[in-house]
């Protein structure tokens, strides 16, 4: 009977400790044993495994009959109440069986720890076990004998050992799942992502416990602790290993890489496709603490990293070291930036694949590789262009206009390639590097151009007009795409396109001013005062503009505008000369007249040919104005004026105006000492322009008409 009492039937059929009812069966037991060896202890919470035989029973009970009634009274209704648990085995589970309406009773389910197996209820098993264990263990001391507990433990052992690999393998194959099936909702999908919540819950729970017993006084369980947190994390280190090393079929576009590259990107698919896959479904069934996102995104970053370290650390030809860095500099990153890891991944908490002690030798010679080939490619650029004019071939057209791709080819593979280096190598500063060979091919184009204008041949001409438009192209780049080069390389460039553009303006200009040498000398005479030989130089500077086109729409208007200022800073000049003297009030304001007149014809003339120079028209009426005026504190504060616009403006040239009007010189020192002190209380003007000073009051004999310094 007592048998029966203390044990029943595991899940194989064997003979088991049954730890179902605690009230009705091994308190009783508990208190009689103590009672036969004398001890008079309060009962026991937790309960104990194996009932004594019936044989030791009955002779303890033999031995104690007569001198405790009283126990032996509570004895016995402790065994009537197990004989009638026995006829009703549901009263050993939660709650009691329900009627049915026709007064039979269901069918009896007993989850047993091998049931919760077979149905994948990890978490539900390892309730039972931490139950079984805390009856086992629960106020077991040192004094107790425990021999009858051996056969228990071990098979307890022996359960949790199975229930663990259950649920670590059930946590290693969530991967295996598709993305597809994930997408698809299948039931194996659900029935996998409820097994693997279960099995995490069960993982969490054995923690806790682990947890418990570090702090208990109790005999602790030979496997606490069982460290199932560390073993998962294990398992999962060992899986994305495998997953990253597992060798994969390259695909059809693949078929010409290298086998690093092959490798690489295989990889790189793989970490992407898991990590759909674990936020897809793998998160849903873990807790939120775990962050087991961030945590599988680290094993795979730190596993792709190692690889990657192995493969930097080998010598890479040319491609595969530019592929190196692409990888890690762009494609790896855009890796996180699909919304579903982003959302999920903190990239920036990961770092780069390779560190920098690697990199930087990939780097140099990625960006010396594209530097030599930048060099290379200006050079056979410079080359083509000599080559053609060497033929006497002239320059394309475009639209009647004279151009150069000179410049479009160079700034083309200037701009592709440092945007790709900055991509491949990550940083802009560093992809500047390669543009240190443009001030060279810069400076052989220039000594190009001196040789075209040096020789002159039939074709120059065209050759300059069209160089004009890439002058002016690449100088669009260096100041508006200065990120493109480095500052010493950009400063440099500047240098010689200003200078490119002064010898091709002065190129050009210089045989206008020599045709229009007879008509700057009539200027501020008395044939200009009296004949108006003006129209006559305007005329000719018509014909000399037609001769002028070729350059492109944006080239001619500049060279126009170059022109302009050229032809006023003549006429100043020759003004100033003071050829004529305006010995009265009437002369002056004959003087004012035409200058008035001269200044608007001038500027009608040229902005008809697409000059912009409207300030220059400025200066000839500021000039009439001080022709005209008598009263000295007026001429005081316009000439005042004319140097706040012009600071340029020197005593030199105060001088010599005020010489044309014919003023004592009292007069002239008065004005001019006014004159340069309100300067000095006057704010710098902003928008003030240099004039002046490329207005030399020179003797004729000293100074020739059609050779300036050209901005």
């Amino acid at each position: 009977m007592s048998e029966m009492m203390g044990r029943s039937k595991d899940d194989t059929g064997k003979d088991k400790v049954s730890v179902q009812n605690t009230n009705g069966l091994i308190k009783p037991w508990k208190l009689l044993k103590k009672a036969v060896r004398g001890k008079a202890q309060k009962p026991n919470k937790l309960e104990v495994s194996h009932p004594p035989l019936e044989e030791e029973e009955e002779e303890q009970t033999g031995r104690k009959a007569d001198s405790d009634e009283t126990l032996s009274s509570r004895v016995k209704r402790s065994v009537s109440v197990v004989q009638n648990n026995l006829r009703s085995p549901t009263s050993f589970f939660s709650g009691k069986r329900p009627s049915l309406a026709d007064g039979k009773q269901p069918p009896v389910v007993i989850s047993t720890f091998k049931h919760h197996l077979d149905k994948k209820q990890w978490c539900e098993a390892s309730q039972l076990l931490i139950n079984k264990e805390k009856n086992l263990f629960g106020n077991i001391t040192e004094e107790e004998d425990l021999s009858y507990d051996k056969e228990e433990e071990q098979k307890l052992a022996a359960d949790y050992e199975a229930l663990e690999k259950l649920v670590m393998e059930t946590v290693v194959e969530t991967l295996s799942i598709s993305l597809q099936e994930v997408d698809d909702i299948n039931e194996s999908v659900s029935a996998h992502a409820s097994a693997l919540t279960s099995a995490v819950k069960v993982i969490m729970q054995e923690e806790e416990q682990d947890q418990m017993w570090k702090t208990s006084c109790q005999t602790v369980p030979s496997w606490r602790p069982c460290n199932w947190r560390k073993t998962h994390d294990s398992k999962l280190q060992d899986l994305v290993e495998e997953r990253m090393n597992s060798s994969q079929t390259p695909t059809a576009n693949q078929a010409e890489q290298s086998s690093i590259q092959t490798d690489v990107q295989n990889m790189g698919r793989q970490l992407k496709e898991d990590l759909l896959l674990v936020v897809k479904l793998v998160k849903s069934c873990y807790p939120p603490e775990m962050d087991i996102c961030n945590f599988y995104a680290k094993l795979y970053h730190q596993v792709f990293s190692t690889r990657l370290r192995t493969i930097a650390e080998s010598r890479l030809d040319d491609k595969d070291c530019t592929f190196l860095l692409r990888y890690v500099n762009e494609c790896y990153p855009s890796i996180f930036q699909d919304p579903e890891l982003a959302s999920e991944i903190n990239v920036e908490s990961l770092g780069k694949l390779l560190p920098q002690e690697l990199l930087v030798p990939l780097e140099k010679q990625y960006l010396d590789n594209q530097e030599a080939e930048l060099k290379t490619l200006m050079e056979r650029i410079v080359d083509n262009a000599v080559e053609e004019w060497k033929k006497g071939e002239e320059p394309k057209r475009e639209d009647g206009c004279y151009v150069s791709h000179v410049a479009y080819d160079i700034i083309q593979f200037i701009n592709d390639m440092v945007k790709a280096a900055k991509v491949i190598v990550g940083d802009l500063h560093k992809a500047q590097e390669i543009t240190r060979p443009v001030s060279d091919s810069m400076q052989r184009y220039k000594v190009f151009q001196e040789d075209i204008i040096k020789q002159n041949k039939p074709n120059s001409t065209v050759f300059i007009k069209a160089n004009l438009s890439w002058i002016k192209d690449f100088r669009y780049v260096l100041d508006k795409k200065s990120h493109l080069f480095q500052e010493e390389v950009q400063r440099s460039c500047l240098d010689v396109i200003t200078n490119m553009k002064q010898s091709a303006h002065m190129y050009l200009l210089s045989p206008v001013h020599k045709n229009l040498k007879t008509q700057y000398q009539k200027l501020g005479t008395k044939d200009w005062l009296n004949n108006n030989e003006f129209d006559k130089l305007l005329l000719s500077i018509e014909k000399e503009l037609q001769e002028l086109q070729g350059p492109n729409q944006s080239c001619y208007q500049e060279l126009i505008g170059q022109l302009h200022q050229e032809v006023t800073e003549e006429y100043v000049r020759r003004l100033l000369k003071g050829k004529v003297k305006l010995k009265d009030k009437e002369q002056q304001q004959d003087a004012y007249d035409t200058l008035i007149d001269d200044a608007e014809s001038l500027h009608n003339l040229f902005k008809k040919m697409g000059s912009q120079n409207d300030w220059l028209k400025e200066i000839l009426t500021k000039i009439a104005e001080v022709l005209r005026l008598q009263d000295i504190p007026a001429i005081q504060m316009e000439i005042a004026e004319l140097r706040t616009a012009h600071p340029d403006h020197s005593e030199e040239h105060i001088a010599a105006l005020l010489k044309l009007k014919n003023l004592k010189n009292q007069d002239r020192e008065n004005i001019t000492e006014t004159a340069l002190e309100t300067m000095e209380e006057i704010p710098v003007n902003p928008d003030a322009r240099n004039f002046f000073s490329r207005v030399p009051l020179k003797s004729e004999d000293q100074a020739t008409c059609f050779c300036y310094k050209i901005f």
